[in-house]
């Protein structure tokens, strides 16, 4: 658990958390007549999709306080392929039980950014950050298998 000092001296408690998700999306072409998508449309069904699991799967350790759709969704040039790709970001406002908790968020792939808002100080002891080190492995392994699947399709 993680321990952190307020004005009242040391406590234990929850951790109030911002993440940034920008989700990804590329242009998908036309099939004869039709028309295809957007990079921009693409990325923002993929950002409704995720926030309708946040909203209706439970994560465990993890509250969702709020879920901010207002910032726009916004397109770079991929150097790497030469085609536009588009981002559609989304940010949670979230309460979670442990730092740990908060790992499955940052080892996503269309992570962005992490703002802790309480406590203002944490204080990790070695076996905090020993757990905190397995689980980073967990979810990293968990993350590698997925890929693995996704690229062998």
């Amino acid at each position: 658990m993680v321990r952190y000092q307020d004005a009242e001296g040391p406590a234990n408690g929850v951790l109030r958390v911002r993440v940034r998700l920008d989700f990804k999306g590329t242009a998908r072409p036309g099939r004869f007549f039709f028309g295809g998508k957007s990079s921009e449309k693409v990325a923002e069904e993929a950002r409704e999709q995720q926030v309708a699991v946040f909203r209706n799967i439970p994560i465990q350790g993890i509250r969702i306080e709020d879920i901010d759709l207002n910032v726009e969704a916004y397109s770079v040039r991929d150097d790497s392929s030469n085609t536009e790709v588009a981002y559609a970001p989304v940010i949670l406002h979230l309460t979670a039980d442990s730092l740990e908790d908060l790992i499955r968020f940052v080892v996503r792939e269309d992570f962005r950014k992490v703002e802790i808002l309480e406590p203002p100080n944490l204080l990790l002891t070695r076996y905090d950050v020993e757990r905190l080190l397995f689980r980073i492995n967990e979810e990293l392994k968990n993350y590698r298998t997925w890929l693995e699947r996704r690229l062998a399709k």
